[in-house]
């Protein structure tokens, strides 16, 4: 009773910043410091790579600096704010089905520049465009259980019809609204639907510009994709956005912090309730009951995702699936985007010198 309140004030305002800084990492404090200036963004990059070089000269995003909204200062409420209120523009996708080789249906939603809200200044910047079928295509790879209708999906292709482009979402099989054709299910090594599709996009307008978007798991594939191809690739060039790259390295920074545990397992929740609906498809699970009560990414990759992707273990799944050993490989332009504090895929994953 004799310590006085201020000093109960002080103790506990030190508390929650320490809270804050350390369990939902708010850089507010440190945007502080640093007098509100924010973070130069860093390209890694050769020196010697000529097209590095004249992106260079023509860009100044990379001469700017990054600070987001004070109120929006910490990754958590980033990635709540945008799942709540993305506000995705009004976009109108023309749905193809697409069958695989093996039998497996992927959807396929067009977004065409004809199909957008601004389509008198789409057609407009359309006019030095040679035909139709020479207008550069970019297909768009969503993140893990992501689909076209998500918010990011429709603000990304929108933006690439704004351009005068032609865009399409490549939902992953089972999503999107169609039921399982086959057995095999999609992962974030599965780079067959990708190349499947790729080679019959360029049959169909063989001479249009092919570029691609990969989002997070989504991005992991397209790089692994570009590694595995090399300069047989039928793509122009790609970008990869918020890539795990080192899916062992995610797999331990998930389980490292207990807000990262939150979304382990609200990741693991989402993945077993979407495999259940296709149940009766996937019969050579036996196990469903234990699947449902998966509570980690990891613990639902061992009791389905090992099985139906035929991998010895996790870890082996993880290290067969990581994009990061095959940068060395892409033979066309890419730009990876990551950012320091993402919540899942950590820094620690990047393939800085790789990249390099």
């Amino acid at each position: 009773m004799a310590v006085p309140a201020w000093e109960y004030a002080i103790l506990s305002t030190l508390i929650a910043i320490v809270l804050l800084y350390h369990v939902l990492d708010f850089h507010f404090v440190g945007d502080l410091l640093t007098g509100l200036r924010g973070d130069k963004v860093e390209l890694v990059y050769s020196p010697f790579s000529r097209i590095a070089g004249q992106i260079l000269a023509k860009s100044q995003f990379f001469n700017r600096r990054y600070w987001p909204t004070p109120w929006l200062c910490s990754p958590h409420l980033q990635t709540a704010f945008v799942h709540f209120h993305g506000r995705p523009p009004k976009v109108t996708y023309r749905r193809e089905l697409f069958v695989a080789p093996d039998g497996g249906t992927t959807a396929l939603d067009w977004l065409d520049p004809g199909l957008s809200k601004t389509k008198k200044q789409i057609y407009k910047s359309l006019t030095n465009i040679v035909s139709f079928a020479r207008t550069p295509i970019v297909i768009i790879v969503p993140g893990l259980s992501s689909e076209s209708s998500n918010a990011y999906m429709k603000h990304l292709a929108h933006g690439m019809v704004n351009q005068g482009w032609r865009a399409v979402v490549i939902n992953h099989r089972g999503l999107g609204g169609v039921t399982l054709t086959s057995e095999r299910f999609y992962h974030a090594g599965w780079t067959s639907d990708l190349r499947w599709f790729i080679q019959d996009l360029h049959k169909q307008f063989p001479k249009a510009l092919l570029l691609a978007v990969g989002t997070s798991l989504g991005a992991n594939i397209l790089v692994k994709y570009l590694g595995e191809e090399g300069e047989n690739t039928l793509l122009g060039g790609a970008v990869s956005i918020c890539n795990p790259w080192d899916l062992v390295v995610c797999d331990r920074f998930i389980a490292r912090k207990p807000v990262q545990k939150l979304y382990d397992k609200a990741v693991a929740t989402g993945l077993t309730d979407f495999v259940h609906r296709h149940s009766t498809v996937l019969s050579s699970m036996d196990n469903w009951n234990f699947i449902r009560k998966s509570r980690s990414i990891r613990t639902f990759d061992h009791l389905f995702t090992i099985t139906v992707g035929k991998f010895e273990t996790v870890d082996d799944y993880y290290r067969r699936s990581s994009s990061a050993h095959l940068v060395g490989s892409v033979a066309v332009p890419l730009l990876a985007v990551n950012s320091r504090d993402d919540p899942l895929c950590t820094k620690e994953a990047i393939p800085w010198d790789e990249c390099r």
